[in-house]
């Protein structure tokens, strides 16, 4: 696990350093609040933030109130709070601040250790309900929400730049289900994904059935078509299952991009058109969006 320490007390940051990586973590250490903060929120590596309730220019409260404001982003960082005072009010204030945990300083060991495993056991089990949140069950793509939550973001990080969208859909999809069984139809629905998640760099999403999309930041039109065209090869050449009766399955691909101030639900939809045109054309094809095919 990675361990931001934020402690304003040399001698506190050597003891706890050594308490903290004494079981083999990663000991990340600070004097005051403000740079602790700047880089947990530029390290998503981080796992556990201990923090003093004294931490230079910002407080440990305020602390480990931004670190909860993060979860709202999908980070899961687990905040210890420790104060040296007696007052049992600290306690109380800890956790309102929203701190997961609060120990005294300085913490015995054993305590220490029981508390990290505590918070180990915790993150594992709040990332794997994420996890399975965000992924479609069948193939491990996002899921349509995720890939639409992810996507609005890599919009809005990217606007002013290129951004392109591909809609994919599996051609006669329907006819290998009738022919091979729904078990076989499955088989192809992830060998397609497959070869979808070996794109580099994009965000990539099973929106349902045989339809997919992917989302290609700082991508033109030009290398957007030239990815959906390995695409469309990749799908073609490959092999689907060990059947008696060789299977491979066809695409048919519709892209979108932009250079402005772009929203993911119009891609999608300009790509979507495309993706028509292009099985108009005889499918098995890449189709780029034109404003014409929006008359046709």
């Amino acid at each position: 696990m990675h361990i931001v320490l934020v402690e304003p007390s040399r001698v506190g940051i050597r003891i706890m350093s050594e308490l903290l990586g004494g079981w083999g973590d990663k000991v990340t250490a600070f004097a005051d609040g403000n740079d602790a903060y700047r880089f947990i929120a530029d390290h998503p590596d981080v796992d556990i933030v201990v923090t003093s309730f004294e931490a230079g220019n910002m407080c440990g409260l305020e602390l480990c109130w931004q670190i909860r404001l993060l979860a709202e982003s999908g980070r899961f960082v687990y905040s210890i709070a420790m104060s040296s005072s007696k007052e049992e009010g600290k306690l109380t204030e800890a956790l309102d601040a929203g701190a997961d945990e609060f120990i005294r300083k300085p913490p015995s060991k054993t305590e220490l250790l029981a508390r990290l495993r505590s918070a180990a056991r915790y993150l594992n089990s709040q990332r794997e309900l994420l996890r399975l949140a965000q992924t479609d069950p069948l193939t491990g793509l996002l899921n349509r929400r995720a890939f639409m939550e992810q996507g609005e973001a890599s919009c809005t990080a990217s606007a002013g730049g290129a951004a392109s969208v591909v809609c994919l859909d599996i051609d006669h999809f329907k006819s290998v289900n009738d022919r091979f069984g729904h078990d076989v139809g499955d088989v192809a629905i992830c060998s397609v994904a497959d070869c979808i998640s070996s794109v580099e760099n994009a965000i990539c999403g099973r929106l349902g059935g045989e339809e997919y999309a992917l989302m290609l930041p700082g991508v033109d039109v030009g290398k957007a078509h030239e990815i959906s065209s390995h695409l469309r090869k990749a799908v073609e050449s490959k092999l689907i299952g060990s059947l008696d009766e060789p299977l491979c399955v066809t695409c048919s691909l519709g892209v979108a991009s932009s250079s402005a101030s772009h929203e993911l639900s119009v891609l999608l939809k300009q790509a979507d058109i495309a993706l028509y045109d292009a099985k108009r054309g005889g499918r098995n094809r890449v189709a780029i969006f034109e404003e014409r095919l929006c008359a046709a």
